[in-house]
């Protein structure tokens, strides 16, 4: 019951999610085999004759099945389930999905959520904390133009957050400007980071007690001690963060071997190395790598509401 909404592939066992190795292993095969070229269509019918069952428990596999599994992010871990497939392999999947989907006129209108490029998610406002969404105005026409602005930008049709506008340009240019300033400080990659333990919280204190009290009375079998256990694996996870700085300093040295300045916009190396970018009111822009490095730039052009 507990594990009805548990991604395909994870189980829970002494209080922690893990994997389910045999159902892991077909997610692994998924993605090896659609990031090696294989439709969805080929993928699912392969998966329903080896008689492989799906999420329901059963050998039937579909296109939207086999889909749904290919754009879990869960499958990168976070601070509740492990990793189960490597960052490179399924940023590469959502490119090629996304290019499918473009070849088979899926795309979707110019302000529409998931037609926001490589940026989407990427930028977030530092005055109110939203994101940034990608706006067209005079789609189609020789007017058009496109800006990204803070979703809360307009709400309710009245302006709400008076944060910058970006252009695309703008933000290829702040890029490179902070990655050149890493790569000119490659040695910052080498510094030690300082690792915290993480801290017992008053909710994890009463779980011990009470599951200590149910050990005692030797109530092991007991149903309140079984979700006990699931609840003080889920608050630990909650508390401790994964510490991959060395993994994630490691893939920025090799986004940026033998890179003497970028002159244009990378986008692979946008992909790969870069978590967020805060936007200020102020022109303050701070650029914040996956290790969690940050460089800070300035937009001059302030924005000025009329």
């Amino acid at each position: 019951m507990l594990q009805r909404h548990m991604p395909h592939g994870y189980k829970i066992e002494d209080g922690k999610v893990i994997f389910d190795d045999e159902r892991a292993a077909v997610i692994k095969k998924i993605f090896e085999e659609y990031h090696k070229g294989s439709s969805l269509h080929a993928i699912a019918k392969e998966l329903t004759n080896a008689g492989f069952l799906n999420a329901n428990n059963k050998s039937n596999w579909n296109h939207g099945s086999v889909g749904k599994i290919l754009q879990n992010i869960k499958y990168l871990g976070d601070d509740f389930y492990p990793r189960m497939i490597d960052k490179e392999i399924f940023e590469s999947v959502q490119k090629r999905r996304k290019k499918k989907e473009q070849e088979l006129g899926r795309t979707l209108q110019p302000n529409s959520m998931k037609n926001q490029s490589i940026f989407s998610s990427k930028l977030k406002c530092g005055e109110c904390g939203d994101i940034y969404r990608k706006y067209i105005e005079h789609a189609g026409r020789p007017s058009e133009k496109s800006n990204w602005k803070c979703k809360r930008y307009i709400y309710q049709n009245r302006v709400h957050c008076r944060n910058l506008f970006l252009t695309e340009k703008d933000i290829e240019t702040i890029f490179i400007s902070a990655t050149n300033k890493i790569i000119s400080r490659m040695w910052m990659l080498d510094k030690e980071k300082k690792k915290e333990p993480p801290r017992m919280t008053l909710e994890i204190r009463k779980l011990e007690e009470r599951i200590k009290e149910l050990e005692e009375e030797e109530h092991f079998s007991s149903k309140e001690l079984s979700e006990l256990i699931f609840k003080r694996a889920k608050a630990y996870y909650s508390i401790t963060k994964i510490d991959d700085y060395d993994y994630n300093t490691e893939k920025i040295k090799q986004s940026l071997a033998e890179k003497e300045q970028l002159t244009e916009f990378d986008e692979d190396i946008f992909i790969a190395i870069i978590k967020q970018i805060v936007i200020y009111k102020d022109g303050r822009i701070l650029v914040e790598f996956i290790n969690g490095i940050t460089m800070e730039e300035y937009h001059e052009k302030i924005r000025e509401d009329e």
